[in-house]
């Protein structure tokens, strides 16, 4: 309970220490806010495509509007509540409004984190040789490249042998119970949830969504980027999305609080030699608007939905102890 505001409070005491706070209202002061505010729309872009991956992983067993408030409520409620709760919350929230099974619509949650977490991985390794101005960029991007797509290949040969991953899981960790009872709680659902991919073009497609998905994150981190930085390349908006990717699966505040913000800062610091307090205070200017407006967008959205429905965040997270 303590680990996740202690990771927090350390990224949030660094960040008080390298940049003060007159200097980051003079930044926020410098922001071209049209920029911003386009930033806003494309974000709300990234949304409904994300939906659209969501509701492919589901097989359409739910209608696109339920999907999309879902999502947003989620996310809503990882903001709020500890634990991220909010993955298990839009889990509850979806079979109340459909019906579909609980742990099926849970193996598509850790589906789609897998596949977030390895598409963030590859982009952030192939931004790194570039971001750092080698000569051999594209050669040195090959590898991440490549590891990428011997990932998604591994998820799907997973996916067409789950019972025999899960039997090999079970008689490797025999000997350590708590290891045993812990991995078995994740894989579980994760090979469940790894059955929509069996057939090749469901695969494909979910591919091409994720693709498409992460295509939006960088126009939406590109944009509010150059509301800060006007001549910063696109491979900063690339890196900066895969180390705050990255960052957030760290255990946290809710809504990853200080930890978001020291992924972007840290980013910005190792892309340029700049080390001036002003380009400190730009690169936690642009960091709090990012996560301002997901904060607000989300939350808009996601606050409509629970009303829509019915819901209460008391209520919820009182079910949400015990969702099955």
């Amino acid at each position: 309970m303590l680990l996740g505001p202690l990771v927090s409070a350390a990224c949030i005491a660094a960040i008080l220490y390298l940049v003060k706070p007159q200097e980051l209202l003079q930044a926020l002061r410098l922001g071209d806010y049209r920029l911003a505010i386009v930033g806003a729309f494309v974000t709300v872009g990234w949304l409904l495509m994300r939906a659209l991956v969501w509701r492919n992983l589901l097989q359409e067993k739910a209608a696109y509007s339920q999907v999309f408030f879902t999502l947003n409520e989620g996310y809503l409620l990882n903001n709020l509540l500890p634990f991220r709760l909010g993955e298990v919350g839009r889990a509850f929230l979806l079979k109340r409004k459909t019906g579909v099974d609980f742990s099926f619509i849970l193996s598509t949650i850790a589906l789609e984190r897998a596949f977030d977490l390895l598409l963030a991985s590859g982009a952030f390794l192939c931004a790194l040789p570039f971001a750092a101005g080698a000569n051999i960029a594209p050669q040195a991007a090959l590898l991440p490249g490549g590891l990428v797509m011997a990932g998604l290949i591994f998820i799907y040969v997973l996916a067409r042998r789950r019972q025999r991953a899960q039997q090999l899981f079970e008689q490797a960790t025999r000997r350590w119970p708590v290891l045993h009872r812990l991995g078995g709680r994740v894989l579980e659902p994760f090979l469940a949830g790894l059955a929509v991919l069996t057939q090749r073009r469901r695969f494909l497609l979910n591919v091409i969504f994720f693709a498409l998905n992460l295509g939006i994150g960088f126009l939406q981190y590109y944009t509010l980027l150059r509301a800060f930085f006007p001549q910063a390349p696109l491979v900063w908006a690339v890196f900066c999305l895969g180390a705050s990717s990255l960052g957030m699966a760290l255990p946290a505040s809710p809504g990853s609080l200080g930890v978001f913000e020291g992924a972007i800062v840290g980013a910005l610091a190792a892309l340029s030699l700049d080390t001036s307090a002003e380009f400190r205070a730009l690169s936690l200017a642009y960091a709090l608007t990012l996560h301002v407006w997901n904060y607000v967008i989300t939350g808009s959205l996601g606050a409509y939905g629970l009303a829509r429905d019915g819901e209460s965040l008391t209520g919820l997270f009182q079910r949400l102890k015990s969702p099955a």
